[in-house]
Order: structure tokens, then sequence, then C-alpha cells
């Protein structure tokens, strides 16, 4: 029977359940749980980046569009599936690590076989590589390198990239220019500026941070398993500093491209997230608690600082997207900004 409201909540938050309520759920639900689709919102905001600055410098088509939103959104089902294999694979999830605490994990708690498993991935990836041929067929070569970039990036992101503390310089230039450049690239027909890269450098930091956020939740569970994590290799407390420095590098390219007039001021609506960054950055300037905090700050434990990671990019996301629409409208009025 098919359940709307588990799609609304699996697209809002990562469900907990039971192999009973499991069983009782559609396909759809099944798939957006196992994988974890609540964090898709950060990648189908980048592809909204990448066509709102296609569309601004005149270039844009809604089909392209359409199929690249969908195509990287599956991609980054496609790794979320293919993370959950490689650390069952390697046993990291047993025992109740980190991962399996916060959220169902198909193959650890027996929610699908390995048989089931391996069908969503196929189709998942098949989906993704499928809009990704297509793509290259219309907008020619470059398209297969982005497309090339992106694979191995899926491919790798879990081991060897994660476990050598590079996944987190991966995911700044995944959701940088590979997501947001490319996305440009292939619906404006195969155009590409370099301020589109430092734009979408600005976007990209915001989902580093929430995987800083998680990597150092669980950086003893890392540290213990062998996973080397950039949290786990430069320190708890480096890692919680370095978050805030990537939240105020935010505002500091954005000024940098107001002041260049690469956009205009309407990108200075990311000044009402301010309250929000001090709150987020209030967190980070402690250690993590030990033991689950009381009130509302220990809901959704162990998850901590990725979720406030988590509530401040999305706020920050969010108010980018609305300046960056705004921007586009003024700019397409003909309001063109040089403020030097």
């Amino acid at each position: 029977m098919v359940n709307t409201s588990m799609w609304i909540k699996a697209l809002r938050v990562i469900p907990q359940i039971t192999k009973t309520e499991w069983n009782t759920l559609d396909i759809i639900s099944r798939w957006l749980i196992a994988t974890r689709a609540a964090v898709f919102i950060m990648t189908a905001t980048a592809a909204a980046i990448g066509g709102l600055l296609a569309y601004r410098n005149g270039n844009f088509s809604w089909g392209l569009f359409i199929l690249c939103m969908l195509g990287i959104v599956m991609a980054h089902a496609s790794n979320n599936l293919l993370n959950d294999l490689v650390d069952h694979k390697r046993g990291i999830d047993k025992d109740n690590y980190y991962r399996s605490l916060y959220g169902p994990q198909p193959l650890e708690h027996g929610l699908l076989s390995m048989k089931s498993f391996m069908t969503y991935f196929y189709i998942t990836i098949g989906i993704a590589l499928a809009i990704g041929i297509y793509l290259i067929s219309v907008t020619g070569i470059g398209a297969f390198w982005l497309l090339g970039a992106g694979l191995f990036f899926l491919l790798f992101y879990t081991w060897p990239l994660k476990y050598y503390g590079l996944g987190e310089p991966s995911v700044i230039f995944v959701w940088g220019p590979l997501m947001i450049g490319g996305t440009y690239f292939v619906v404006s027909g195969g155009q590409w500026d370099n301020w589109v890269v430092l734009l979408s450098l600005v976007y990209a930091l915001g989902p580093t941070t929430v995987l800083f956020g998680k990597h150092t939740d669980k950086l003893l569970e890392d540290k213990a398993k062998g996973v080397r994590t950039l949290p786990v290799v430069i320190g708890q407390k480096a890692a919680r500093y370095s978050t805030i420095v990537f939240w105020v590098l935010q505002y500091v390219f954005i000024f940098a491209l107001v002041l260049t007039g690469h956009v205009g001021p309407a990108m200075l609506i990311i000044l009402f997230a301010i309250p929000k960054l001090v709150w987020a950055s209030k967190i980070f300037l402690k250690p993590r608690p030990a033991a689950k905090p009381d009130g509302p700050s220990g809901e959704g434990w162990p998850l901590y600082l990725v979720s406030h990671a988590f509530i401040y990019n999305r706020v920050f996301g969010m108010l980018f997207l609305l300046g960056l629409i705004a921007d586009v409208i003024l700019y397409k009025l003909g309001f063109v900004w040089n403020i030097l």
C-alpha cells in the first residue's frame, strides 16, 4: 500500500523503523529510507543553483535541467547505498556502530537481503548512468569528463577516500564545481565561467560542514575501526573550529563576488542566517558531550554536531538560493552592479 506520509517523512528526516514496520512499507518508502533521502535536499539545491546561473547567463533548457537534477540525485542515492554496502562488507557497521544507531542500515539490520539490496543499487546507479550518457550525447565531450569525475567519486568516496582523510575535500569538489558547475555546463549547452566555480564553492562548503559534523560526532568510533576521516586525522577541536571557519568563508566569498559585480546585492540576504550561524558556532566551540544532552539539543542522539550543522546549512542554503533567485530576476530586468 502506498504510504505518501512516509515519503514525506523520509525526505525530511531519517526515520527510525523496525523490521515489522519495514515489511509494511511500499517500495518507494523503502528506497527513500535505504538511500537516506533526507539529505537529497543539499544535492537538489546544488542543481537548482547551477540551473539558475545558466538561466541568468541566457542559456537554459528545462529538459536538460530536470534530467541533470534527477541524475545527480540518483548518483547521490547510489553513493549512499554503496557506502552502506562497503562498510557492511568491511565489518565497520557491526556492534551498534554509529551508522547503525542514527538510522536503519538496510543490510546490517536485515531489512534487505544482499540480492534485494544489490537490485536497489543497480537500478539506482543504472538510472544515473543512463541520464549521464544521454547528457553526453546532447552536450558533448565536456559532459563525458564530468560523468567520469562523478563516477570516480561515487565509486571511491567510501573507500579509499573517506578512510584516508580525503572524503571531506572530495565533498567540496563534488558539491561545488562538479554538481553546480556541471549542471551549469550541461544546462547552458557547454558554457563554463570561472566565477561560477567560486560561487559553487560557497554552497559546497555547507555540505562539507555537515560531513565534518557527522565525522566529528563519530570520531572515536571511526578511530577505533581504523577509519581515518579528516576529523580523526586533525582531532576533534581542530575539526570543530574548521567547521566554523568554513561557515565564515561562505560570507567572505559572497562579499567578494558582490564587490566584483559577479552577483548583485540581493545575495546579501544570506546575512539573515547570521543569528543561526552564532547559534551553531556556540555549539561547535564546545567539546562534543560524552552523553546525550537533556532538552532539544539531545534529540536524535548520537547525531549532535551534524544535526546542528545540518539545521544551519539548511537555513543558509535556502537564503542563498532565495538571494540567487532575486539576483537573477533583477539581472534579467537590467540591474547590473560593479562596485569595484
